[in-house]
C-alpha cells in the first residue's frame, strides 16, 4: 500500500457537531477513530487567546506528519516575537505519541518563552512502554498534561464547533473520563497538584487582608528546576506541613534528587525558582543558606508575595541573611503573579486576572523589603504598621 503522505498547511476553522462527538468522547479503546484533531489557542502574555484553530491528521504510527508536528510547523511560521511569552492550550482527540512526544520536547527547548498545556480526550496505545515514556518526558520538559473534563468540551463546542447555535450536550463524551485519568495519573507518577484557581488567588494575594471569605493564608511554595542549558525539569507545589515547613519539604526534595552527583550530572549547574506566599521565617532562612552553600552547583531565587512578620527583628534577620548569601529575595508583581499562574495553577487555558490594588500593594511591600535590608532596625520598627499584613 502507498504511504500515507501530508505536508503542513494551514489549520481548519471549525470542525461539524458530528465529527465532535464521535472522535472526541473519553474511551479506554475507540476503535474506528483514525484520526486526531487538536483544537489549538494560543495566548501572548497574559491576554486571552488570539490564535485558534484545528488541525487534523491520521494516526497511523508512520504517518510522516501527525497534527502535533503540523501545529509546531504552523507556529515556528508565525515569526513570532522571541520577546514576548505565549501561552499555548491544545484540545486533542488522542494524547502525542513518543515520536511527537520527542518533537515538543525539542521544540519547548528552542522556544523557551513557551508554555504548553494539552488536554486529551484519550490516551494514545497507553499500555505500550514507549508512548508512556513520551507522556513522562513531555511532563518533565514542563508540559502540563491532563484528560479533558467537562468543562473542556463545553470550551471546545463554544470556540472550535461550528455548532449554529445548540446548546452544548456532553453526551457520552465522558464516558471513560475518570479511568484515563487515572491510568495518566498512574504512568506519570506525578508529585506535582496544580493549584486551584481559588487558592492561588486567596493564598498567593498581596492585599493587606485576606479576601472573603476570610481564611487563613498558609505558606504555599511552588518551585521550578531546569539545568541552566536544559528543559524545565521538575515543577513542584508544597505546602506547609505540622512541625514541617514548606522550604524545609523544598530542601529534602532537592536533596533526594543528588544534584552534586557528578558521576550522573556532570558539572551542570542547576536554577531553581520558588514562588511563595509567606518570605521565609529565620529558621527557614537559615536552612537555605546551609543547602545552597552545601550544593554551590545550584543557583536558588525566590520570589515572595508578601513578608511574613517583617517588623519583628528575627525575621529580619532572616531577609538580610539571605541577602548576603546571594540568595535574591524578590517581591512579586505582576508578572512573577503570571508566571505562577501560567506553570502551577490548574488555569484550564484562562488568563490571570489581577486583583484591586495588586501593583500598589506589591510596591509597598517592596519599599518595605528594600527598607529592611538596607536600614538599622530602630528605623524600621517605627513605621512598620503602614505594612502590617495579616
Amino acid at each position: 500500500m502507498e504511504p500515507w503522505r501530508h505536508h503542513p498547511r494551514n489549520p481548519m476553522g471549525w470542525i461539524s457537531p458530528k465529527t465532535f462527538f464521535f472522535q472526541f468522547p473519553s474511551l479506554c479503546y475507540a476503535s474506528g477513530r483514525k484520526f486526531c484533531y487538536l483544537c489549538f489557542q494560543v495566548g501572548r502574555g497574559g491576554h486571552p487567546p488570539s490564535d485558534w484553530g484545528v488541525f487534523r491528521n491520521k494516526v497511523y504510527r508512520w504517518a510522516p506528519y501527525h497534527a502535533e508536528s503540523c501545529f509546531l510547523s504552523w507556529f515556528r511560521a508565525q515569526n513570532l516575537s522571541p520577546d514576548e511569552d505565549y501561552h499555548v492550550t491544545w484540545f486533542s482527540s488522542w494524547s502525542p505519541c513518543h515520536t511527537c512526544a520527542d518533537e515538543v520536547v525539542e521544540f519547548l527547548g528552542q522556544y523557551r518563552h513557551v508554555t504548553l498545556s494539552i488536554f486529551a480526550a484519550r490516551l494514545y496505545y497507553f499500555w505500550d512502554p514507549p508512548f508512556q515514556n513520551g507522556l513522562r518526558r513531555l511532563q518533565s520538559a514542563g508540559v502540563r498534561l491532563d484528560i479533558m473534563s467537562f468543562a473542556d468540551y463545553k470550551r471546545c463546542w463554544e470556540n472550535f464547533v461550528d455548532h449554529k447555535g445548540m446548546r452544548f450536550q456532553s453526551r457520552n463524551l465522558l464516558r471513560h473520563r475518570d479511568l484515563l485519568a487515572s491510568r495518566l495519573e498512574n504512568i506519570l507518577r506525578t508529585t506535582m497538584n496544580p493549584l486551584p484557581k481559588e487558592v492561588f488567588y486567596h493564598q498567593f494575594g498581596n492585599q493587606k487582608r485576606a479576601p472573603r471569605p476570610y481564611h487563613r493564608r498558609k505558606t504555599y511554595l511552588c518551585y521550578r528546576l531546569r539545568p541552566q542549558d536544559g528543559p524545565v525539569t521538575a515543577r513542584v507545589c508544597l505546602q506547609n506541613k505540622k512541625k514541617r515547613h514548606a522550604e524545609i519539604r523544598f530542601i529534602d526534595k532537592i536533596r533526594s534528587l543528588q544534584l552534586d552527583s557528578s558521576q550522573t550530572f556532570g558539572s551542570q549547574i542547576f536554577e531553581i525558582t520558588c514562588y511563595v506566599t509567606w518570605s521565609p521565617c529565620f529558621t527557614c532562612a537559615e536552612e537555605l543558606v546551609a543547602f545552597v552553600r552545601d550544593h554551590p552547583r545550584i543557583r536558588l531565587r525566590l520570589f515572595a508575595s508578601r513578608l511574613y512578620f517583617h517588623w519583628l527583628g528575627k525575621y529580619q534577620e532572616g531577609l538580610r541573611l539571605l541577602h548576603a548569601s546571594g540568595i535574591p529575595v524578590t517581591i512579586m508583581n505582576i508578572p512573577e503573579f503570571e508566571n505562577c499562574w501560567w506553570e502551577f495553577v490548574d488555569n484550564r487555558g484562562e488568563p490571570f486576572q489581577p486583583w484591586n490594588k495588586l501593583e500598589t500593594s506589591s510596591e509597598n511591600i517592596n519599599r518595605r523589603l528594600q527598607k529592611i535590608l538596607e536600614q538599622p532596625r530602630n528605623d524600621l520598627e517605627n513605621d512598620f504598621r503602614n505594612l502590617q499584613l495579616r
